[in-house]
């Protein structure tokens, strides 16, 4: 028998099958974030809680030996816990952009269905930075300094690095230093642990994102 022959589809039907996947990448957006914030959350309520019971252990003993070696332990511990929130922070913002030049995509496809549309989206439709940069910033002006310092992983890495300079001042001043080398041992560490973070947002961001293409989206 001869093959029945594949019927064109609707574009209803299309911009339906369109609007599934648009909406699927939203929730995992939304889901994405959610769980992010959440991570944030903990690590700060955690190194909230170590300064609280390094105060309490300071009114209890004083500054000894006892106190320094459960400072170090704590800001050890918080350091380590902040990083790894740091990590999922900057991998979440990878996906993001991932999943938002997918939307761009979609909104491609809903143009190619009704090209009258075009000229009231404020999201992008193409598949590149620029594409990107056009659905975070829905039209507005601002700069890409202002864009990067202002971020969740910028935050994430400003908390770590008071942590990491105070951890690299803790053990200066247990092993003998002076306050001159226990405050140079701080910034050195705070500054190694901020040039660690930064370099890698730079190596991940600073190609292209990934999916891009070279233009519009075909």
């Amino acid at each position: 028998m001869d093959a029945t022959p594949a019927q064109p589809v609707p574009p209803s039907v299309r911009a339906q099958v369109l609007a599934t996947e648009h909406w699927s990448l939203l929730a995992t957006r939304s889901m994405t974030w959610s769980e992010v914030m959440s991570r944030i959350t903990i690590h700060l309520t955690v190194t909230s809680a170590s300064l609280v019971v390094l105060a309490l252990v300071a009114q209890a003993t004083g500054f000894g030996t006892g106190f320094r070696v459960m400072a170090i332990g704590l800001a050890a511990y918080s350091l380590v816990l902040g990083t790894l929130t740091a990590a999922r922070v900057h991998n979440a913002s990878h996906d993001d952009a991932a999943m938002v030049l997918g939307m761009n995509r979609l909104r491609a496809a809903y143009v190619d269905l009704d090209p009258g549309i075009a000229p009231y989206l404020v999201a992008g439709t193409t598949n590149d930075r620029d594409g990107l940069m056009q659905t975070y910033l829905m039209g507005a002006r601002r700069s890409t300094f202002s864009h990067v310092v202002a971020s969740t992983a910028m935050f994430m890495n400003a908390v770590n690095t008071m942590v990491a300079g105070t951890l690299g001042a803790l053990v200066a001043y247990a092993v003998g230093a002076g306050p001159v080398g226990t405050s140079i041992a701080g910034v050195l560490t705070a500054l190694s642990h901020l040039g660690v973070m930064v370099e890698w947002g730079r190596r991940t961001f600073g190609v292209d994102p990934p999916g891009t293409g070279a233009g519009q989206v075909p």
